[in-house]
């Protein structure tokens, strides 16, 4: 969401655009889900949405990953159950009934868009999953994992493979088994020997 000086913004109104995309993006899908159809849900108008939102990806964006929570890495001890917490989280938020309907198109939106395309990051690789560095060395300290290993690109074949899955597999394909060889495959891969 944008911020601009002056008067404070009425997060009643932030809510209702919210939630008025998220039922039309349920109701219509990601292509004919437009703006002008959100601020009439809302009881708003499309300035007033503009102001908050630069776009409509950006909108849906945060429509549909409001409440996913990457905040914190699980942290039991054991690398492999970790590790595997991370892999089924990922996996459900990008298999949810709005991320369904969602990421297909802004996957395509934030290949064009530069700063969604920062905002996708940041929520799922760059400030999410905070913690997940000092995780890393910490196993590494403990001998699980190798030294140095960069949790930037744990995170990424992370995604990446869950993307993968969702355009090859559909988004049923990311099942309890996917998730157990995801993780099993990324294990073998950063394991100390």
């Amino acid at each position: 969401m944008s911020s601009d000086n002056g008067r404070p913004r009425d997060t009643r109104i932030d809510s209702a655009v919210l939630d008025a995309a998220a039922e039309l993006l349920l109701a219509v899908g990601y292509a004919d889900l437009t703006v002008a159809a959100i601020a009439e849900r809302a009881n708003t108008s499309r300035p007033a949405v503009y102001r908050r939102w630069p776009s409509k990806a950006h909108l849906v964006h945060e429509a549909v990953f409001r409440e996913a929570d990457t905040s914190r890495v699980p942290v039991t001890g054991d690398l492999g159950r970790d590790l595997h917490s991370i892999v089924a989280r990922t996996a459900a938020l990008l298999t949810s009934p709005l991320a369904r309907l969602a990421v297909p198109g802004l996957i395509g939106e934030a290949a064009s868009d530069p700063s969604l395309n920062q905002r996708v990051l940041d929520r799922f690789a760059g400030s999410g999953w905070s913690g997940l560095d000092a995780y890393l060395a910490d196993a590494a300290a403990r001998g699980e994992l190798r030294a140095g290993f960069d949790a930037a690109a744990l995170l990424e074949v992370v995604i990446g493979s869950a993307l993968a899955a969702v355009l090859v597999r559909g988004p049923d394909g990311l099942t309890d088994t996917w998730v157990s060889d995801t993780t099993a495959i990324l294990l073998d891969g950063v394991r100390a020997r």
